[in-house]
């Protein structure tokens, strides 16, 4: 009975193997010797004694192995530049976004891809990394510019403010940068290529967007290993999480018909033209000129926080609209030349984000006293709270009255004129390239030794990995 059973199962899985992946559906329902569609029972003969045997576990093995067959080969065939590996991890968050609750929000995305896609597909161009990062920003705000984390972290690409003036967007009165899907998508392509130039795994890159550099540099030291699946268990949580479901996202974006995933029609314009307004302009007035809904203008331009567009002749703002026949292009001139509206008017909105100009110039440092809290003290010198707490160490909410807090960080000292001047590095970096070794690297530097490199990054080994930064003593 065994041999008999041993055969039924290898010709089975024989067949799977070499079936196509679109037809082995239909295939196994057609299978006279087992049809999974229909049973979850393999049927044995047994001679013994003439009786029919179910063997349930064996069908259910296979059937699992199909099922990982198939999500694999779909897998490996929308993969490009960036590794789609499969596993469960993977496959837990591809039954995630498959479920039946989750259809409609998963279309919805589906028609919102069409407008924003184009956008990020070229900024990556631009910035020469696969285009098929695109699908991350699914996994940080699902599509939404004006989506704003508990910590702070705002619009598609999901930049806090601290990281978003490194590379370069602006937060002022009137902008925030963040919620702009062209200008964040050009800072979220350059930190991917910075990450990827550092630790040369795009996986890893992706990772970093999520912890940022300095706990991917830590895993890789502890793991020994530069590879995503590698440092994986000594990354946080929600990171490890992070890169499988962005596999997932990017396999349901390929893959939705699959599982009668209907892509729901975009509920704004598409097609739209763009302007350069030298002038502050009201949108609201705007969306009165050329007969457009306020909400399509404001989805359009999610940066404006007053919806007003506060463009200057030396450096003049984009504005997005839908495409218009002449006529109202016509009307469109005249209202941008004629605009009504000075820097003094305003249209009463709410503004979620930290205004940078609440900032106290003389302050760097404060003292916290009875009753205040880390939202409170953000808000009143117009911060974030998750800057707060990486400038200071903290891992709570909680702020004990009396604990001194630092108001800026490295990064932006200059700019906000911190009174403390940034203490000068007694060490240099270096990062490790494939074939080096510690003492080719101490001879490359005077007075450093290995035992030196080892004692300032904390090394209990000489094993290197291609990518670590390295600190180097400067005597």
């Amino acid at each position: 009975m065994k041999k008999i059973s041993t055969f039924i199962i290898c010709f089975f899985l024989i067949h799977v193997v070499k079936a196509d992946p679109a037809n082995i559906s239909s295939k196994l329902n057609r299978s006279n010797s087992v049809n999974l569609a229909t049973q979850q029972n393999i049927i044995v003969s047994n001679h013994k004694d003439g009786d029919t045997t179910f063997v349930p576990v064996v069908a259910d093995n296979i059937l699992g192995s199909y099922q990982n067959m198939l999500f694999k080969h779909r897998l490996d065939s929308v993969k490009k530049e960036i590794p789609l590996d499969y596993n469960q991890y993977v496959q837990n968050y591809i039954d995630i976004y498959t479920a039946p609750q989750r259809k409609e929000s998963i279309g919805k995305i589906l028609g919102l891809t069409k407008y924003y896609f184009p956008i990020y597909e070229k900024a990556f161009r631009d910035a020469g990394i696969p285009e098929e990062i695109k699908y991350l920003s699914i996994v940080e705000s699902a599509l939404d510019p004006n989506a704003v984390s508990r910590a702070g972290a705002t619009g598609p690409w999901q930049f806090m403010f601290a990281t978003a003036k490194l590379y370069g967007l602006n937060m002022d009165n009137y902008v925030d940068e963040r919620r702009d899907p062209i200008q964040a998508s050009y800072a979220a392509a350059a930190y991917l290529k910075d990450a990827y130039q550092d630790f040369g795994d795009w996986l890893v890159a992706i990772a970093s967007y999520n912890c940022g550099k300095g706990n991917i540099t830590r895993a890789i030291q502890k793991a020994g290993a530069s590879d995503f699946w590698s440092i994986r268990p000594y990354l946080p949580v929600e990171t490890r999480n992070y890169v499988p479901a962005y596999i997932a996202i990017a396999y349901i974006m390929n893959c939705y018909k699959k599982h009668n995933i209907i892509p729901q029609i975009c509920d704004f314009a598409i097609k739209t033209d763009t302007v350069l307004v030298n002038k502050y302009v009201s949108l609201t007035n705007i969306s009165k000129v050329i007969n457009v809904d306020i909400k399509q203008l404001n989805i359009l331009n999610p940066q404006y926080m007053r919806h007003i567009i506060n463009g200057t002749d030396a450096i003049p703002k984009r504005m997005v609209i839908p495409q218009i026949d002449k006529a109202s292009f016509a009307l469109l001139y005249d209202a941008l030349n004629n605009p009504g509206i000075t820097s003094d008017d305003f249209v009463p909105v709410k503004i979620s984000y930290k205004d940078p100009a609440k900032k106290k110039q003389s302050a760097s440092y404060y003292i916290v006293r009875s009753g205040e809290t880390l939202s409170s003290i953000a808000d009143q010198y117009g911060v974030e709270v998750q800057d707060l707490k990486v400038w200071n160490h903290l891992h709570t909410m909680k702020v004990r009255p009396g604990t001194e807090l630092t108001l800026t960080g490295p990064s932006s000292a200059d700019k906000y004129g911190s009174a403390k001047s940034k203490p000068a590095r007694n060490f240099i970096t270096y990062k490790v390239h494939r074939g080096d070794t510690l003492s080719a690297i101490a001879d490359k530097f005077d007075g450093s030794t290995v035992e030196k490199i080892k004692s300032l990054n904390g090394l209990k080994g000489e094993r290197l990995q291609p990518g670590m930064t390295l600190k180097i003593s400067r005597g």
